[in-house]
């Protein structure tokens, strides 16, 4: 913190804290509310503590929160290799779940070390990996890709089993939107196109569920699990029990950079952004 406002009490200047603004990050400096810090504990790696604050409680929610997964069940990752993925790698090995991850096939070696079996996604179908591994498909899958692709997570499933989907990666090109209109992004258009998906999926047999996660409305709605996972995540960070894998750290002004690398794929890891000094 490096100035606090009048009437703040709780935190010094100096102090080492973590929030998460819907917009505004890329900046050096952000003034929030006081209700939106929460305390980082000291000694922890800058780095390492905010890939916590996204990543890590991104899986950390879909996992507890909205599949609520035991011990023992199957689970497919997408994009296992990822910052998320790798999130969700640590803490479903802590949760006890089986896992199964998608991946390049020069990322498999990471994925494996991380406790999940690898499934090469450009040389295998992933759905036919999974039925051979399981017999009858995961308990869920965790979705980041959206699209088309959440038909076939959905065959990935057994009998009962959930798709949570929190992301549109297919519409990725260099790291920014796609469209086919001129102004690119359209979210109201993309909730629909996923409330669509989700609806559609009600008819369909298999008592397969399809859930949307949103960190940033979840945060909205739910600002108690927000508040109670971080320190969670801090914790377990802490014991040295969750590791963040950091690919690479790149200076504030090369923002533009980090997008174009996420974009282009191959990415094991968090790109952390560090202010420019």
């Amino acid at each position: 913190m490096d100035q606090i406002g009048e009437g703040v009490s709780g935190f010094e200047l100096g102090q080492t804290v973590a929030a998460m603004p819907i917009s505004g990050c890329y900046a050096q400096y952000v003034c929030l509310p006081q209700r939106k810090f929460i305390p980082v504990p000291a000694g922890l790696d800058s780095a390492e503590a905010v890939a916590v604050v996204l990543n890590y409680i991104t899986a950390y929610q879909m996992l507890h929160r909205l599949a609520k997964v035991k011990p023992e069940q199957d689970v497919l990752i997408h994009g296992a290799s990822g910052g998320v993925g790798t999130g969700f790698l640590q803490l479903g090995r802590l949760a006890g779940v089986k896992m199964f991850g998608t991946c390049s096939a020069q990322a498999a070696e990471v994925v494996k070390e991380l406790g999940a079996t690898p499934i090469d996604y450009h040389n295998s179908d992933f759905v036919q990996e999974i039925h051979r591994l399981t017999g009858d498909g995961v308990d869920a899958v965790f979705d980041g890709i959206g699209g088309d692709n959440l038909w076939r997570s959905r065959e990935a499933l057994r009998e009962g089993g959930r798709v949570v989907v929190y992301g549109f990666q297919a519409k990725l090109q260099g790291g920014r939107m796609t469209s086919d209109e001129p102004s690119g992004r359209h979210p109201i258009r993309e909730s629909a196109i996923l409330g669509w998906y989700i609806l559609r999926n009600w008819f369909l047999p298999g008592r397969k569920s399809m859930v949307p996660n949103s960190i940033q409305w979840l945060m909205r709605l739910k600002p108690a699990w927000f508040r109670h996972d971080l320190l969670t995540l801090f914790d377990l960070l802490q014991q040295k029990k969750i590791k963040p894998l950091i690919a690479q750290p790149l200076p504030l002004c090369q923002a533009r950079r980090a997008h174009e690398l996420l974009g282009s794929g191959g990415v094991i890891g968090k790109i952390v952004l560090m202010p420019n000094e």
